[in-house]
């Protein structure tokens, strides 16, 4: 798979410099856990999920959630553990698909070598496991599991916890609640994928829910936990993770307080008007905007409930040219004694050795998102990613 295979190559050719590089989940771990990208979740209850992963695999997605937590209702558990299993072996009958990275959330640890030993030979067709509410004390019987059921199938999984418990919430528990994951993550390193935040859950713990005219970033205390998961568990000095950005809630708006937050001329510069009407419309201003503030912040990727959602976080996250340029600038083996150079735009300074960090990042985002031609947009990715 790719990000943006889905496309016609003319016209993955007329938009990237460099093309996304092709991977499977039998990929080295770091590239895959910048590659998750747009994560949708769908409830693991769908009668015809199969299909569904199909159809939104051809449309982009190269990650799922299959969710048997908070989507579905308790009683609803055995039978959508039950419709994993057939859609698992629907899946495996296909022949010649692409299929995206594929998790399963759990509710308990219990289910994780019930599910595999269910699943069987369809195993092959998993990537890992969704944990929820992580903490040092509930995540490490999830982490045990997993590397059991590893062990069991003969199949790597990954784990990717989700950061979502009111111990992280509450400024006088929320450095000891980071340090005892950070020990769980660590003790497990090479079984844990990305880690997942759960931005609704810490609303709820206040009684708040951030409108559409707004970012997790507008909301101070769910900013200062995400500033504080990055600081402790996303560092760039090898000790960190991939952090994803928070769930984007809507996706139509009726009536809107602000002035919408798209400006007008990138659409006008691509003729594409229409484009960002569509966008006001449906409530994505918003989510394009904290797409942006999630990768300011050390994000990457992101948790989607709604298809519509995945063209606009793969489109802001492949590398624009002058990005390129500035990271290979910086990285360039003459570079390594450091220095201070003008940025080949000659707009910027490239300092060699406080930049070398996001230049490392900002080429392995390149490697799997790609990186844009010198004319090309945001807008051009995300007009030619919408489906028709």
């Amino acid at each position: 798979m790719r990000h943006f295979g889905h496309l016609a190559p003319e016209v993955r050719q007329r938009l990237f410099h460099r093309e996304p590089c092709v991977f499977d989940a039998d990929s080295p771990a770091r590239l895959l856990s910048a590659a998750l990208g747009a994560t949708l979740y769908s409830p693991a209850t769908r009668p015809q999920l199969a299909d569904d992963i199909v159809k939104q695999t051809g449309r982009g997605v190269v990650s799922m959630v299959l969710c048997l937590e908070d989507s579905i209702g308790d009683e609803d558990v055995p039978a959508g553990e039950e419709n994993l299993v057939r859609q698992f072996a629907d899946l495996a009958g296909r022949a010649d698909l692409d299929r995206p990275l594929l998790f399963i959330r759990v509710r308990t640890p219990e289910q994780i070598p019930d599910l595999v030993r269910r699943l069987g030979p369809h195993t092959g067709l998993l990537s890992g496991f969704v944990f929820p509410k992580f903490t040092e004390e509930r995540g490490i019987p999830f982490l045990e599991a997993l590397a059991a059921a590893e062990h069991a199938s003969g199949r790597r999984l990954f784990g990717m916890p989700v950061l979502e418990t009111p111990e992280l919430m509450y400024r006088e528990s929320r450095v000891d609640a980071l340090e005892g994951i950070a020990r769980a993550v660590d003790k497990y390193r090479g079984r844990v994928l990305a880690l997942r935040l759960g931005v609704t859950d810490f609303c709820s713990s206040y009684g708040l829910r951030r409108a559409p005219d707004m970012t997790a970033y507008d909301v101070q205390i769910v900013a200062s936990v995400i500033a504080d998961v990055v600081n402790m568990l996303g560092r760039a000095d090898g000790t960190g993770f991939t952090v994803t950005g928070p769930v984007w809630e809507y996706f139509r708006v009726p009536e809107r307080m602000f002035k919408p937050m798209l400006r007008h001329s990138p659409f006008l510069e691509g003729q594409a008007v229409e484009l960002r009407e569509r966008l006001i419309e449906h409530a994505m201003d918003g989510l394009l905007r904290e797409i942006s503030l999630d990768q300011a912040n050390g994000l990457l990727g992101k948790t989607c409930i709604h298809p519509s959602h995945v063209p606009a976080v793969h489109a802001l996250s492949v590398v624009s040219h002058e990005e390129y340029s500035d990271a290979a600038d910086i990285l360039r083996p003459e570079r390594g004694g450091g220095g201070v150079l003008r940025s080949q735009y000659t707009n910027k300074m490239n300092e060699v050795k406080p930049h070398r960090a996001w230049a490392e990042r900002t080429m392995l985002r390149a490697e799997v998102f790609g990186v844009a031609n010198e004319d090309v947009s945001f807008v051009d990715l995300l007009a030619a990613g919408i489906p028709g």
